[in-house]
C-alpha cells in the first residue's frame, strides 16, 4: 500500500512538473488581458495594444513589407525548369527532292533549364527606390489611427469621470435632503412647522434618487463605450480610478502657441505621398526606355521511336542571350499615363495647401472653444463655492426658525446645479484641450 501511494505521488509530481508551467503561462496571459486599475494612460495604452483597428494597421504594415520583398525578389536571378513528354500518333511528313520524308520520331521528351537576370526593368527599379517611403506610409497610417484612438479614449474617459462625479454629487445631495427631511419631520411633530415642509423634502428626495438612477444608467452606457474603444473583455470589471485634483491641474494649456501644420501626422502622410507620386512620375518617364535582361537556356532533348529506349540518347542544346525589349508605339498610352502622374502630383500639392488652411482654422476654433470653456469653468467653480456657503447659512437659519423650508430647497437646488455644472464644465474644458493638442499635432503614439 505504501509503495502504491509512493508511486502515485511520484506520478503526480512528474505531471505537475510538465503542466504547471503551462498553467502559469495561461494565468499570466489572462492577467495581461485585464487591468487592476484603469487610469487614463492605462486606458490609452491598453486600447492601442488591443484595439482591432490598430492591430489591422500593424497587419497592413506586415503585408506592405511582404509586398516590397515580393517586388524586390525580381532583382534576383530567376531559375526555372520545364519538362515535356510527347508521343506522336502521326509524325509530320515533308517532300524533299520529290520524295516523302518522315520528320521526327514517335516519342520525344525534353527538359529545359532556364535562367534570367534583370539588368534594367522600370517596375523593379521603382520598387527599389520607393521601398523606404512605402514602409513609412504604412507606419504613418498606423500612427494616425493611434492618435485618433487616443483622442477618442481620452474624451470617453473624461465623460465617464463627469458622470461618476455627478453620481457622487447626487449621493451627497441625498444625504443633505434626508437630513433636511429629518429636521422637517421633527419640526412638524413638535408643532413648529406644518406638514408641507417634510412633504416637500420627500418630493425633493425622490427627485434626487431618480436623478442618481438616471446617471447610473448613463454611466453603464458610457463605460461600455469606453470598453468598446479599448476592446476590453466584456466579462472583466472596469475599475476606473482618477485624481480630481490632477484633473483640475490638467486643464492648464499654453494658449500662446502657434499651429505648425508640418507637425501634423496628416502633413507627414501627404509629404510621403508626394515623394511616392514623384517616383511614379519618374516611373512613367522610364516607360520610354527599353527593358534589358540576360538569360540562358540548357535543353535536354530525347527522341526515339521506341518508347523503352527514349531516354537512351540525349541531343542537348544550350544558349545564352541578352534580351532588349523596346516599346515603340502603344497608342499614346505612355503619354497619357505621364500626364496623369503629373496631375496627381499637382493635386497632392493642393492637398498640402488645403491642409495648411484647415489646420489654422481648426486650431483657432479649438482654441476659442477651450478659452470659452475655461472661462465658464472658472466662473462655475466660484459659483459652486458660493452656492455651498449659501446653503450652509440657509440650512442653519432654517434650523433656527429664521428661514422657511422653501428657501432650503431653493439653496439646495442651486448647490446641486452648481456642482453638476462645474463637473460638466471640467469635462468640456478637458475635451476641448484634447482638440487643441490634436490641432497642434502634439498628440503622438
Amino acid at each position: 500500500m505504501n509503495q502504491h501511494n509512493a508511486a502515485r505521488a511520484k506520478l503526480t509530481a512528474v505531471i505537475s512538473f510538465f503542466i504547471l508551467p503551462f498553467m502559469t503561462v495561461a494565468q499570466s496571459g489572462a492577467a495581461d488581458s485585464t487591468l487592476q486599475e484603469i487610469t487614463l494612460k492605462a486606458a490609452i495604452d491598453y486600447s492601442i495594444k488591443h484595439q482591432p483597428t490598430i492591430r489591422q494597421s500593424i497587419i497592413d504594415e506586415k503585408l506592405t513589407e511582404n509586398a516590397i520583398r515580393s517586388k524586390l525578389a525580381d532583382w534576383y536571378p530567376q531559375v526555372n525548369f520545364n519538362y515535356n513528354l510527347q508521343h506522336n500518333f502521326i509524325t509530320q511528313t515533308s517532300i524533299i527532292a520529290g520524295n516523302p520524308v518522315k520528320l521526327g520520331v514517335d516519342n520525344t521528351s525534353s527538359g529545359q533549364f532556364t535562367a534570367s537576370q534583370t539588368i534594367f526593368n522600370k517596375d523593379v527599379l521603382l520598387a527599389k527606390r520607393t521601398k523606404a517611403d512605402v514602409r513609412l506610409q504604412a507606419s504613418q497610417s498606423t500612427a494616425r489611427n493611434k492618435i485618433e484612438l487616443a483622442a477618442e479614449v481620452s474624451k470617453a474617459f473624461y465623460d465617464i469621470l463627469t458622470t461618476m462625479q455627478q453620481i457622487k454629487v447626487a449621493d451627497a445631495n441625498i444625504v443633505r435632503i434626508e437630513r433636511s427631511l429629518k429636521d422637517a419631520t421633527s419640526q412638524y411633530k413638535a408643532g413648529v412647522a406644518d406638514k408641507i415642509d417634510y412633504k416637500r423634502a420627500t418630493i425633493n428626495l425622490n427627485n434626487a434618487k431618480a436623478s442618481k438612477r438616471s446617471n447610473e444608467e448613463l454611466l453603464i452606457a458610457k463605460t461600455e463605450k469606453l470598453r468598446a474603444l479599448m476592446s476590453y473583455p466584456e466579462s472583466a470589471t472596469m475599475n476606473i480610478v482618477y485624481d480630481s485634483l490632477q484633473m483640475e491641474k490638467e486643464i492648464v494649456l499654453d494658449t500662446l502657441q502657434f499651429p505648425d501644420y508640418k507637425a501634423r501626422i496628416e502633413y507627414k502622410v501627404l509629404e510621403t505621398q508626394m515623394r511616392l507620386l514623384k517616383a511614379n512620375l519618374l516611373y512613367n518617364k522610364w516607360s520610354y526606355l527599353p527593358s534589358v535582361s540576360a538569360n540562358g537556356t540548357y535543353n535536354l532533348n530525347f527522341q526515339n521511336d521506341n518508347f523503352v529506349k527514349l531516354y537512351g540518347t540525349n541531343y542537348p542544346n544550350a544558349f545564352a542571350a541578352i534580351t532588349l525589349t523596346m516599346p515603340i508605339f502603344q497608342g499614346g498610352k505612355r503619354k497619357i499615363n505621364l500626364e496623369t502622374a503629373q496631375w496627381q502630383l499637382k493635386r497632392n500639392e493642393q492637398d498640402i495647401i488645403k491642409l495648411k488652411d484647415e489646420v489654422n482654422a481648426e486650431y483657432q476654433q479649438a482654441l476659442a472653444e477651450y478659452k470659452s470653456n475655461l472661462a465658464n469653468y472658472l466662473a462655475l467653480k466660484d459659483n459652486m463655492v458660493l452656492a455651498k456657503e449659501v446653503y450652509d447659512v440657509v440650512q442653519l437659519q432654517y434650523r433656527s426658525g429664521i428661514k422657511a423650508y422653501i428657501e432650503v430647497i431653493t439653496s439646495e437646488t442651486d448647490l446641486r446645479t452648481a456642482q453638476i455644472n462645474y463637473y460638466n464644465a471640467l469635462y468640456q474644458v478637458l475635451s476641448s484641450k484634447i482638440d487643441v493638442l490634436r490641432a497642434l499635432g502634439q498628440i503622438s503614439y
